[in-house]
């Protein structure tokens, strides 16, 4: 009896080492698998090589006419070539905008800065596909890859109606209008008072259907591979249906040429 339980204590004991060896073993595995990953990561980054299947970035944009912000993925092609997938949310502004403010509103303080002869706010949502193409690696962790971007696509203006705040002729308070035939001499005239606020005119948006190309140089100066920290440059040219009225008393166009240039940060997988 004694010896059968000697037996069994000792049969538990040898497979419990080997479960305990097994799982030490799996262990193990998992931290030379991972070691191995980090090994990889720390080699490229030494070696400047960007080696990835898909980034995901965001990117904010000053434009020789306006302004925007974008998100953009990414996924590879080939080594040195990925499909691109961007979508864009920008403003176009008309070179003649300047602000103004009335010296005689007692409440300047206070009062709404305002752009004389503006008849409406232009913003673009755009979509679009393309390719980026690696012109050149880092070099090392400290170098910097350069990319050439190109895409295009599909535009929707939003024109939305430019308020202002004016003395009521008719009465004692004043009043908000946007241009028209009516108004026109009331909304060029000396009664503004300020801007109508950025809130006014969004029940009243007029759609005007566009496309676009872009086209631009990508400077990757991130520390890390996995991070994408940019610098962008470029040019576009944006055409919608029929004349876009910006401004009153200006020419007003549907082809529009700009360059920007955009800070872009992200990630890469």
């Amino acid at each position: 009896m004694r010896s059968s339980f000697i037996l069994l204590f000792v049969c538990s004991l040898i497979l419990l080492t080997k479960a305990s060896y097994g799982q030490f073993s799996q262990k193990d595995e998992r931290r030379a698998e991972k070691r191995k990953k980090i090994n990889a990561l720390i080699r490229q980054a030494e070696e400047g090589t960007l080696v990835y299947t898909k980034h995901s970035v965001f990117g904010f944009q000053a434009r020789s006419n306006g302004y925007g912000l974008f998100y953009e993925l990414g996924t590879a092609k080939t080594p040195l070539k990925n499909n691109l997938y961007r979508f864009d949310l920008t403003e176009i502004k008309h070179p003649k905008e300047n602000k103004f403010q009335n010296l005689s509103n007692p409440f300047l303080f206070i009062s709404n800065p305002y752009i004389y002869g503006k008849v409406n706010n232009f913003y673009q949502a755009s979509f679009s596909v393309g390719q980026q193409r690696l012109l050149g690696q880092k070099g090392n962790k400290n170098g910097v890859a350069v990319s050439l971007l190109y895409h295009g696509g599909l535009s929707l203006g939003l024109l939305k109606p430019y308020y202002v705040e004016v003395e009521d002729p008719n009465g004692p308070n004043t009043k908000f209008i946007k241009y028209s035939s009516q108004d026109s001499i009331l909304f060029l005239g000396p009664a503004i008072m300020g801007a109508g606020g950025f809130w006014r005119g969004w029940n009243e948006l007029k759609l005007k259907p566009g496309g676009f190309v872009k086209s631009s140089l990508r400077f990757d100066y991130g520390r890390f591979n996995e991070v994408v920290s940019a610098l962008e440059i470029g040019c576009s040219a944006e055409y919608f249906a029929g004349n876009v009225p910006i401004m009153a008393l200006q020419k007003n166009k549907s082809l529009f040429f700009q360059a920007h240039i955009a800070l872009v940060f992200g990630r890469r997988k």
